[in-house]
């Protein structure tokens, strides 16, 4: 390989030298590519492996990849859900000295799936109602920091488990701008409009194929407008009431928070009459239930899966209150006494299938159902026994990346799933359930 080019990364990994850089992606050899799914890009992109983890690798222009790169890391900075810059590599050459592309490289998002995952089997209403709804939250957040990004739609966005809901992630930041500013009501309707246009078009593409006669483009495509002005409102607007109904504030910040946001700043006045008083949320930011978990337990997150494991906490606190603990302490006893011993009753070999708060969130469903059928509380240790008997072990592990032939087209950096997954949704939960 030449010794010539140049590598920017955020974290050092040596093993980066070892891939073949001297040859033009489409031409890497097997042994060095994750088998995933084929797409279209307007770029050439591939997956490889590096140490533990797999990197999507894509070919551009140097000036665009390090505008990306840097864009990816700060909405990092701003705690956006996107995926993880990683490197930019440039001046590379081949073996007869002929320049080659720069790559932007970025990690995977472990136990996320693309859109396209689920058009195998086809894409229920009532999927994709969830899908749009998590995207609409992803806006809302890159809005409320400033960003535009000007090529919304699914086929853009990674899609992880989050208690039975979907949790959004940016993939593609090449088209963004980030302000020093929230966005202007026109910037924000651009937005949107392009999410929509793109996601009736995306849905569209999905009936044409055959693998969804149920949908209807123009109300699914809708609802990320309808959804995202509606949770655009609930944060930003101003509340006017009495002055004798100030417990409106408290109730204000419960909607909010219910949202996963937490209020750091609380804009409150007057009027001169002295009869009406106004609220508004000056700076609003996303995780509330996440952060408060992380806080008491040490347990890193998604929202709704916080939401849950809090809910248990509390419910473990209750019981337990005779003890006389704090928060914290109960919280970190809830830890070693119940989540610990659940993720800890999986074997090794079932441990890929998914993410521990994703098992965790699914073991309290099962038992949930269970003891509904029975009529009585099922043991949690019985739970886990049923659970991984008849639900884990038929499950596909969604961390793996399965061998296969090597990928001859381009492919998108949102596509993201093993080789032989196939994804269907459950009319119930809305879960993806995985079919060979």
């Amino acid at each position: 390989m030449p010794s010539s080019i140049s590598i920017t990364a955020a974290a050092a990994e040596p093993e980066l030298l070892d891939l073949p850089w001297h040859l033009p992606l489409e031409d890497w050899p097997k042994e060095n590519i994750a088998a995933l799914p084929k797409g279209l890009s307007r770029h050439t992109v591939r997956f490889a492996h590096l140490n533990d983890h797999v990197i999507a690798i894509k070919e551009t222009l140097f000036e665009l990849a390090k505008r990306e790169y840097e864009m990816l890391r700060k909405l990092e900075k701003l705690d956006i859900p996107c995926v993880e810059a990683f490197a930019i590599i440039q001046e590379r050459e081949d073996l007869d000295g002929n320049p080659l592309p720069a790559v932007l490289i970025t990690r995977h998002l472990k136990f996320s799936l693309p859109y396209r995952a689920m058009w195998s089997q086809g894409l229920r209403e009532q999927t994709a109602n969830r899908l749009v709804d998590a995207l609409a939250l992803l806006l809302v957040r890159l809005h409320l920091a400033g960003f535009f990004w000007g090529d919304v739609s699914l086929s853009n966005t990674l899609f992880r488990r989050d208690a039975g809901q979907f949790a959004a992630y940016l993939v593609d930041a090449e088209t963004g701008h980030l302000y020093n500013s929230r966005l202007s009501n026109g910037q924000r309707e651009n937005d949107l409009e392009i999410g929509r246009v793109n996601i009736a078009g995306e849905l569209m593409d999905l009936i044409a194929s055959g693998k969804a006669t149920d949908l209807d483009p123009g109300t699914v495509s809708q609802r990320i407008v309808d959804k995202y002005r509606e949770l655009w409102k609930e944060l930003t607007a101003t509340d006017t009431f009495d002055d004798s109904e100030r417990w409106k504030i408290a109730q204000r910040i419960q909607r909010l928070n219910d949202l996963g946001f937490d209020i750091q700043e609380l804009s409150m006045a007057k009027d001169q009459d002295k009869r009406t008083v106004r609220i508004q949320p000056k700076v609003v930011d996303a995780g509330h239930h996440a952060r408060r978990l992380l806080l008491v337990t040490g347990l890193d997150v998604e929202e709704n899966q916080a939401r849950r494991l809090l809910n248990d906490i509390d419910q473990y606190s209750l019981v337990n209150a005779h003890l006389g603990f704090d928060e914290e302490v109960l919280a970190h006893q809830w830890l070693s006494e119940v989540f610990e011993p659940v993720v800890g009753a999986i074997p090794n070999e079932l441990l890929g299938k998914l993410e521990p708060a994703e098992l965790f969130h699914e073991v309290l469903r099962h038992r949930l159902k269970l003891s509904e059928g029975q009529g009585s509380d099922i043991a949690l240790v019985d739970a886990v026994r049923s659970y991984i008997s008849d639900v884990l072990a038929e499950r596909r592990d969604e961390s793996a990346l399965l061998s296969g032939s090597p990928v001859t087209d381009t492919i998108s950096l949102a596509e993201s799933v093993p080789t032989g997954l196939i994804v269907v949704s459950d009319d119930e939960t809305g879960d993806w359930r995985d079919k060979v």
